[in-house]
This record gives structure tokens, C-alpha cells and sequence, in this order.
């Protein structure tokens, strides 16, 4: 137990040195500076709630944490999207699965975290499940409003955007939910708030956690308005041919492959692993 504290005391000792001031600090002409640091978007245009990573940590949100074994795993899988995207200048992304239970809304948090260690870029998760909002309860945010705020009620982006108190990231997720979702996705207003929040800032990633494609429409009602698709399928339980009718009603020129999740390692074959391909 002492270990395991010291551990959990560790990240948020990490958290609490990434975090930055907010509004640009003065610079003079008779010293010009070469900046070197992450780009941080502007978190005056976002509601201010801190997150606990003791919180993420316990409800499996890894990302945070540069302890974890299984961060490697998503800073591979990060170093491969943007190897995919950024050729094509595609910065959004659709998280959807086959079925429900299969861990896509985990796996775009924790893709969202990674994305915001990384130094070029600014990442903006937003939950596009508008019948079961996840996202702000797995991190431990508030959920007063979300993305139906937006498109219902016409509610300016800096509402409804959270800042979690980690550099790099924010956060759209909460509100009222709606059984139309499918309608509300394929809508010209989500259409005009996806083109607007895409090209807000150039070096930003959006993340959109989607319903599975086989449980609902809004997938497919939705997958037009992204650059780019991953699939989320869990080992030894996703048949393939429930990833092949899944995958016949997404769009093939979109689609950047699966994420196998909750596929069990040894830790000890891992490391060797690991260590033995970089070295």
C-alpha cells in the first residue's frame, strides 16, 4: 500500500508541474525568446474545472500517468495516427466500436491524455454519445452541459468547453441526452460546429466518442463529418463477422485501422519486448 501511494503522490506531483499559466506572458523586443515549449490552447475560452488524477488513475484512465506499463501501448498507437493523418491534414477522429462493453470510450480518453504529452499539438475530446454521456463521469468533471447545449440551445463554444486542469486538453462532455441522437449528429448544425471547431486552432486533434456502429445509427449518421475512423474491438470477445458488418457500413477511405483492447501481456515478456525493439 505505502508503494502504491507514493506512486499515486507521484503523478500528481507530475500534473501539478505540466500545468501553465493562463493568457500569454509578456515578452520584450530587446530580448526575443526562442519558444521551445508545448503549444497550449487558450483556456480563457473554457470553463476551469481540475480534475483529480488519483480519480482518472482509479477509474482506469492511464493517460495520466507516465508510471503505467500500458501508456507505451498508446503513445505507439499515437506515433501511428499521426503518422496516418497528418500527410492528409486530418485532425478529427471518430472512436466508435462493433458493440457496446468493447472499452471505446476508455480508449479515447486515454488517447486524448497521450495526445496532450505530445509537443505539437492540442487535443479536444468531445462525447458524442447523446444518449449516455461517459466521458466527464469517467474523468470526474462536471456534466451541466455538453454538446446538446451547442446544437439545442445554441450555446457559445466557451460554455460548454472544459479545461481539466491538464495542459493541452479539453473537454466537451454532459448536458441532456436525446434518443434522435442520429439525427442530431448528421445535422447541418453539427456540421458547421464540426468545421468550426476544426479549424480553430491548426494544431489540434478532436476526438469524438461515437455509439457502436452495430447498436445504433449514429456512427454511420455521423462518420461523414470526420477525416478519419479507429475501430475499438476487444480481444476474445468481438467475432469477426460482427467487425465485418460493422466495417461494410463505415466509410473504407476514413478508416485507420482497429484498436485491440484489453489483450493481456505479461509484464515480463513486455519489457523484454520493448526494450529489446528500441534498443
Amino acid at each position: 500500500m505505502e508503494k502504491l501511494r507514493k506512486a499515486l503522490e507521484k503523478v500528481k506531483k507530475e500534473v501539478e508541474e505540466e500545468k501553465v499559466e493562463i493568457g500569454p506572458k509578456p515578452q520584450t523586443q530587446e530580448q526575443p525568446v526562442t519558444v521551445l515549449s508545448k503549444v497550449s490552447p487558450a483556456y480563457t475560452q473554457s470553463q476551469i474545472y481540475e480534475v483529480d488524477p488519483l480519480f482518472l488513475i482509479d477509474n482506469h484512465c492511464i493517460g495520466i500517468s507516465s508510471e503505467s506499463m500500458e501508456i507505451e501501448f498508446y503513445k505507439m498507437l499515437r506515433t501511428r495516427i499521426i503518422q496516418k493523418t497528418e500527410p492528409n491534414g486530418w485532425n478529427t477522429i471518430m472512436i466508435t466500436s462493433a458493440l457496446p462493453g468493447e472499452g471505446k470510450t476508455l480508449t479515447a480518453i486515454n488517447l486524448a491524455l497521450t495526445f496532450s504529452r505530445e509537443f505539437n499539438h492540442t487535443v479536444l475530446l468531445i462525447d458524442c454519445d447523446l444518449r449516455q454521456q461517459k466521458i466527464h463521469k469517467m474523468m470526474g468533471l462536471p456534466g451541466e452541459r455538453g454538446l446538446l447545449d451547442a446544437l439545442v440551445d445554441n450555446r457559445p463554444l466557451q460554455e460548454i468547453i472544459v479545461w481539466p486542469g491538464i495542459e493541452k486538453l479539453t473537454v466537451i462532455s454532459g448536458g441532456n441526452t436525446i434518443t434522435e441522437s442520429s439525427e442530431i449528429l448528421s445535422s447541418p448544425k453539427m456540421k458547421s460546429l464540426v468545421s468550426e471547431i476544426k479549424s480553430r486552432y491548426s494544431d489540434r486533434y478532436i476526438f469524438f466518442d461515437v455509439p457502436p456502429i452495430l447498436s445504433a445509427a449514429d456512427a454511420v449518421a455521423f462518420s461523414p463529418m470526420v477525416d478519419s475512423i479507429l475501430m475499438v474491438v476487444q480481444a476474445s470477445k468481438t467475432s469477426i463477422q460482427d467487425i465485418k458488418k460493422a466495417c461494410d457500413l463505415i466509410p473504407r477511405e476514413k478508416f485507420l485501422g482497429f484498436v485491440l483492447n484489453r489483450h493481456k501481456i505479461p509484464t515480463k515478456s513486455y519489457g523484454e519486448y520493448y526494450y529489446r525493439k528500441v534498443s
